[in-house]
C-alpha cells in the first residue's frame, strides 16, 4: 500500500506523468541499452523496441500500477503483475536486474521533468516503483521456486526430434530434452521461450505456446513466419535452418493463462497462429474425455493458411458436447457463406457461465470479447493471450 504523502503526490503528478510517459520509457531504454547494449543483444525483442510497442505496454503496465495504488489501495492489479511476472520468468529475469531498470528509468523522469521533478515527487514515485518491483520480484521467485529451478536459471537443451510442416507459414517444432532428464510437466495454454543465436551474435528470445497435451512425452511448438517490417528475425530464422536432430536452448514452461479445472461450458477462440494454445487445451480436453460443452472458434485467411485444420477436426469429435466453427476471410473452396469474413458469434449459444479463452491479433480479441460482454458472459470470465508487449483490449 503507497503511504499517504505519497499518494497525495502521485496523484497530483500523475497527470503529467501519464502525458510524458511515452517520452520517459522512450529515453529510459536509450538510456539502458546504451549502458548495457547486452540487454537489447541477448534479452529484449529487437522488434518490438523499433516499432515502439515494448515502451508503449511498459508506459501503459506503469500509469495501471500507480492508479490502482491511488483509486483502489485496498487492492493489486494481480492479473497484471501476474501476466508480466510469467513474461519475465519465461527471459529468465532477476532480482539483480530491477536495479538496472530503476537507475535508468528514473534519470529519464528526471531528463523528461526536469525541475518539475523534485525530490519529493521522486520520492513518491520511487515508492511506486518499488512496489510494482516488488510484487513482481516476488511473484517470479514464487513461479521459479514452483518449477524447481533457480532463480533466473530457466534454460536447457532442447533435441527437435521431429518437423512438421502445417501450413507453407507454419512450422511445429517436436522437443525432447537433449540433457535426457525430466520432461517438466505444464499447463495447458502456457508457453516456452526460445534463445536463438542469430549471424550478428544477437541471442534473441521469443516465446511459443506448446501445442501438444501435457501427457505426452514430447513438446511440441508452432512457429509462424512473420513477414512484413520489420519480419520475423527469431522464426525466420527457426523456419530457415532447424531440422531434426538439432539442438535449441528453451525455457521451462510459464504462462497464467491456462485451462481451468471447472465443470462449466468453455469457449476456445482463435485466429491465426493463436490456434496454438487453444490446440493444446482441446488435445487435453479430449485426452481426458471432458464431458464438458466446448464450443470452438476460428478464424483464418483460408483453409491453406489454416494451421492445425485437421487436428480441430479430430480433436471435436472425440469430445460429446463439443462444437467447432470456423470462419475464413478468402475460402478457396465451396465455403458457406455464413462463415465467410469475421468470427460472428451471433447465432452460436454462449452460456452465461461460460469461461472463455481468447489467443490472436488484438483487434480480434477486442471483438470477440466485446460480442461475449454482450451476451452476459462477465469479463472476469474471459481470459486472454498476447504475444509480445500487452497493450490491453479495452
Amino acid at each position: 500500500m503507497l503511504s499517504e504523502q505519497s499518494t497525495g503526490l502521485v496523484r497530483a503528478t500523475l497527470p503529467i506523468i501519464a502525458e510524458t510517459i511515452e517520452q520517459i520509457t522512450l529515453a529510459f531504454y536509450q538510456r539502458m541499452f546504451t549502458a548495457h547494449p547486452d540487454l537489447l543483444r541477448d534479452l529484449f525483442n529487437r522488434g518490438n523496441q523499433s516499432n515502439g510497442t515494448q515502451s508503449r505496454a511498459l508506459a501503459g503496465s506503469i500509469a495501471a500500477f500507480a492508479s490502482m495504488l491511488i483509486d483502489h489501495p485496498e487492492h493489486r492489479p494481480d492479473q497484471l503483475l501476474d501476466r508480466i511476472a510469467h513474461k519475465h520468468a519465461s527471459l529468465g529475469v532477476t532480482a539483480e536486474q530491477y536495479t538496472i531498470v530503476h537507475r535508468h528509468l528514473f534519470a529519464a523522469i528526471a531528463e523528461v521533468l526536469g525541475d518539475g521533478l523534485t525530490d519529493e515527487v521522486a520520492a513518491a514515485w520511487n515508492e511506486v516503483y518499488w512496489l510494482m518491483a516488488g510484487a513482481l520480484i516476488a511473484r517470479e521467485s514464487r513461479l521459479y521456486a514452483l518449477t524447481g529451478i533457480s532463480d533466473g536459471d530457466v534454460w536447457r537443451p532442447w533435441r527437435v526430434v521431429g518437423r512438421i510442416e502445417e501450413t507453407p507459414d507454419v512450422a511445429t517444432f517436436m522437443l525432447c530434452p537433449a540433457d535426457r532428464g525430466p520432461i517438466p510437466p505444464f499447463r495447458p495454454g502456457q508457453y516456452v521461450s526460445v534463445q536463438v543465436e542469430l549471424p550478428d551474435g544477437a541471442r534473441q528470445i521469443r516465446q511459443y505456446s506448446l501445442s501438444c497435451a501435457p501427457d505426452g512425452t514430447a513438446r511440441w511448438i508452432a512457429v509462424k513466419r512473420v513477414t512484413g517490417t520489420p519480419e520475423g528475425e527469431v522464426s525466420n530464422w527457426l523456419h530457415a535452418n532447424i531440422r531434426e536432430d538439432d539442438v535449441l536452448r528453451v525455457s521451462a514452461p510459464f504462462g497464467d493463462v491456462v485451462l481451468d479445472d471447472e465443470d462449466c461450458p468453455v469457449l476456445l477462440a482463435s485466429a491465426g497462429i493463436g490456434c496454438t494454445p487453444m490446440i493444446s487445451m482441446l488435445a487435453h480436453l479430449a485426452a481426458a474425455s471432458t464431458i464438458r460443452p466446448v464450443t470452438v472458434v476460428h478464424g483464418d485467411h483460408s483453409e491453406r493458411t489454416h494451421a492445425f485444420r485437421s487436428d480441430l477436426g479430430l480433436l471435436t469429435e472425440k469430445i460429446p458436447q463439443a462444437a467447432s466453427h470456423v470462419w475464413y476471410e478468402n475460402p478457396e473452396g465451396p465455403w458457406p457463406a455464413e462463415r465467410t469474413g469475421l468470427v460472428d458469434l451471433s447465432g452460436i449459444e454462449i452460456p452465461e457461465d461460460t469461461r472463455a479463452y481468447l489467443c490472436g491479433p488484438v483487434p480480434f480479441m477486442r471483438s470477440v470479447r466485446a460480442q461475449l460482454l454482450q451476451y452476459g458472459v462477465p469479463a472476469s470470465r474471459i481470459h486472454y493471450e498476447v504475444f509480445g508487449p500487452d497493450l490491453g483490449l479495452d
